[in-house]
């Protein structure tokens, strides 16, 4: 396995430098006018929230586990979501030194901030299908 430099992520043949998102993503917060416009930013990918809960329900995921648990999610989609959630400084990313790699993702310290939130998401999700008198999928 090739020797990357500490800090990068490894997408396909790609090489994505996570300084150098960290860095646009404070150059960006300028344009922010409130706030919850930059906790949207942030969270409101596709598939950010989704991810998310996977990882307050599950704990520690490997790629393939989120890839199962989210079927919908093209696998470049899914690594473009964790990469931006990880850059965030949500989600952290633990690259393995064995062959084939191995690697996980959980949520990290900031990230678990987001428990409540994501937890309120499902409460009023659960409420949402009981309201409509439809069977909640998630059940």
């Amino acid at each position: 396995m090739p020797n990357y430099p500490a800090g990068d992520i490894i997408v396909s043949e790609y090489i994505v430098d996570l300084e150098s998102m960290v860095n646009d993503m404070k150059e960006n917060l300028g344009k922010y006018n409130c706030s919850v416009e930059a906790a949207m930013d942030i969270i409101g990918g596709k598939y950010k929230v989704i991810i998310l809960w996977h990882l307050i329900k599950e704990g520690t995921l490997r790629f393939s586990e989120i890839q199962r648990l989210i079927p919908q999610a093209t696998p470049k989609m899914l690594s473009s979501q964790l990469k931006e959630l990880e850059a965030a400084g949500i989600v952290d990313r633990t690259l393995y030194p064995v062959v084939p790699p191995k690697t996980e993702y959980s949520l990290s310290e900031f990230g678990k901030t987001l428990i409540p939130i994501v937890t309120s998401l499902r409460d009023w999700g659960n409420m949402y299908f009981e309201k409509m008198g439809a069977k909640n999928p998630c059940e």
